[in-house]
């Protein structure tokens, strides 16, 4: 290491540096050093690829100059100095660019899955989704969530999607409303039946199932048939409010994101194993 030229020292520190960078601006989103638009918008997507650029042609000047002086030969001394072995610096180069590659291929495939995943707001009962207590809309409202919202309207005129109208390639989504997208993206989401089990049985089988995933301020109402939580994910600290009615015959799930249009798929995801959990504790599928 320390017989690398400086141009091969520079591009290992890059490359150290730059999953650092990333976990930084994600971990200071969750613990409040910043909000969540600094931390994803300003640091993660647009001084990220920025950052990620400079790496890459840092490392991919120092392959240049790797494979200039290559000899294939051990390293010699010269002027009384032991120089390295230009494949040391190869290989560093190639490192180099590896790991820059890797964060363009991430961000391409979280892109591709915003796509895939273009609302925020999912439940498996399209044409009446339960609603959430009047705490859970205070908190919202309080801190500037998305809109929770009506499953009839098209998206173009939703606040959130507001943005997508001069998009041509989202002139087909917009006109779409939640319902629509629902049953189309997420077909496999459906009520759980309840079958023999009680309601109260129910109501207690989705708190536990949603302490068992890590959900807080759970909220647990029987008169109503309702069990709320809070979801937060490990990067950025996003939280998403996810409700659970549970009627006379079965339990229906909804799972809306605080922040951003897309959701990546993540409340699908967590109302499918929310489901299979319950599913699980009363017995039913």
């Amino acid at each position: 290491m320390k017989n690398l030229p400086w141009y091969a020292k520079l591009v290992l520190a890059l490359t150290a540096f730059l999953p650092l960078y990333f976990m930084i601006a994600a971990i200071g989103s969750k613990i409040g050093l910043w909000s969540w638009q600094v931390g994803l918008g300003s640091m993660t997507f647009t001084a990220g690829p920025i950052l990620v650029g400079i790496a890459a042609i840092a490392a991919l000047i120092a392959l240049i100059l790797g494979l200039i002086n290559w000899s294939g030969r051990k390293a010699e001394k010269q002027d009384g100095v032991k120089r390295p072995r230009n494949k040391a610096v190869i290989v560093s180069a190639v490192l180099g660019l590896l790991v820059p590659g890797a964060f363009v291929v991430f961000g391409m495939s979280a892109s591709s899955t915003a796509e895939s995943n273009p609302i925020y707001d999912v439940s498996t009962d399209t044409g009446n989704p339960p609603t959430f207590s009047a705490e859970v809309m205070a908190e919202r409202a309080e801190t500037e969530s998305n809109q929770v919202n009506d499953y009839q309207v098209p998206l173009s005129e939703l606040e959130a999607f507001q943005s997508l109208k001069n998009d041509d390639g989202a002139q087909s989504l917009i006109i779409q409303n939640h319902a629509q997208i629902i049953n189309d993206i997420y077909a496999e989401l459906s009520p759980l039946p309840l079958a023999g089990a009680s309601k109260a049985d129910a109501v207690a089988a989705v708190a536990a199932a949603m302490g068992s995933m890590g959900f807080v301020d759970i909220r647990q109402d029987a008169d109503a048939g309702r069990v709320e939580g809070v979801a937060e994910t490990f990067w950025y600290g996003f939280k998403d409010d996810v409700v659970a009615r549970i009627g006379e015959n079965e339990i229906d799930f909804r799972s809306v994101s605080r922040v951003g249009r897309s959701d990546l798929g993540a409340n699908a995801a967590r109302i499918a194993e929310l489901r299979g959990k319950v599913a699980a504790q009363i017995g039913q599928r």
